[in-house]
């Protein structure tokens, strides 16, 4: 009988080890490690801060992710040998911030067969649709979604109003290679056809033209705006250092660029723009398919005010603004 009992006891052992070894608990499942390529164009705080905020929140889930991270330093070539080497980590899914990161993957992964199913998130992205990264908003299609930062620039514009109700011309710093930035100048100029301004620009192709772009604006504009442009953001203090000593004032389409000294920003808090995005990689991760997800868009604006900076640059804060700020540097 005893016999009987440990054979019976030995054979409920090995049956019970099978299925372990079969069908993984629940918790081991939730043990994988997934592996993430992040492409990024540029240095700069706003768009480290769309990295963290990802990053945050899929730790945030307790999801294991093991990170390659890549900078293209503002330069296009860099960020297309990055996409290239991207292709060659295949990862479980590539996630590109900024136009011009996102147009280089875009271009590496029809060139790459092998990685047709891997998911493509995109953040930072102004008009993914004029970037030809996208067709459709809604129905982005193939393995392609994100978040995209477009920003409502009539807002942006009746803030400076506010600042200048007589403005007569407002000067715009911007890479003309930028796609995004294209887009947002073209809508500038539409702004001020309504609203009574012309619109003067200086541009340029790397950050190092950025102080000379500043400095051709003196004596001809009334202020500068700075919209979500890498490669001037990357060398923004190169533009503060001109608007200072000139007595001219600079506004930004970006929050985190008040800090570093422009006088004003209306924008989106950049840290969300990337939890949000790792809200998106969660989701796809987890299975869901990225052509079927719409390109999702941050709503809540946010207005910061560097008054130390306002006032080195020779312009008076309005009360209304002052009242409205969400966030005031002094």
């Amino acid at each position: 009988m005893k016999t009987m009992m440990n054979k019976t006891r030995i054979r409920v052992l090995v049956f019970l080890a099978t299925i372990f070894f079969l069908f993984p608990s629940a918790s081991a499942a939730q043990e994988k490690e997934y592996q993430i390529s992040v492409s990024q164009f540029v240095e700069h705080p706003a768009l480290d801060a769309v990295l963290k905020g990802f990053q945050d929140y899929l730790a945030e889930q307790k999801l294991k992710v093991e990170y390659a991270v890549h900078n293209a330093q503002a330069n296009m070539a860099t960020a297309g040998q990055i996409a290239n080497q991207i292709m060659g980590e295949e990862p479980d899914l590539i996630l590109a911030i900024a136009t011009p990161t996102a147009q280089a993957i875009a271009q590496a992964l029809k060139k790459a067969p092998h990685m047709g199913d891997t998911p493509f998130l995109f953040t930072a992205v102004t008009d993914p649709v004029k970037a030809g990264l996208v067709k459709n908003l809604e129905k982005p299609g193939s393995n392609i979604t994100g978040v995209s930062d477009l920003l409502p620039v009539d807002k942006h514009m009746e803030m400076v109003k506010i600042f200048f109700p007589d403005l007569k011309r407002l000067g715009v710093i911007y890479n003309s290679g930028e796609a995004n930035s294209k887009a947002t100048v073209a809508q500038i100029q539409e702004e001020g056809r309504k609203m009574g301004f012309d619109v003067v620009e200086a541009t340029v192709s790397k950050s190092s033209e950025v102080f000379q772009a500043a400095k051709s604006l003196v004596g001809r504009v009334d202020a500068v705006f700075v919209p979500t442009d890498n490669t001037v953001v990357s060398a923004l203090e190169s533009a503060i250092k001109v608007c200072v000593q000139n007595q001219l004032p600079l506004f930004c389409a970006d929050v985190d660029s008040v800090a570093r000294g422009a006088v004003a920003a209306m924008g989106f808090d950049y840290y969300r723009h990337g939890y949000q995005t790792g809200a998106m990689a969660e989701k796809i991760l987890h299975g869901a398919d990225p052509g079927a997800m719409p390109v999702e868009t941050q709503k809540a604006l946010q207005l910061h005010l560097n008054l130390n900076y306002a006032e080195k640059m020779g312009v008076a804060v309005p009360p209304e603004i002052l009242s409205r700020a969400d966030k005031i540097y002094r």
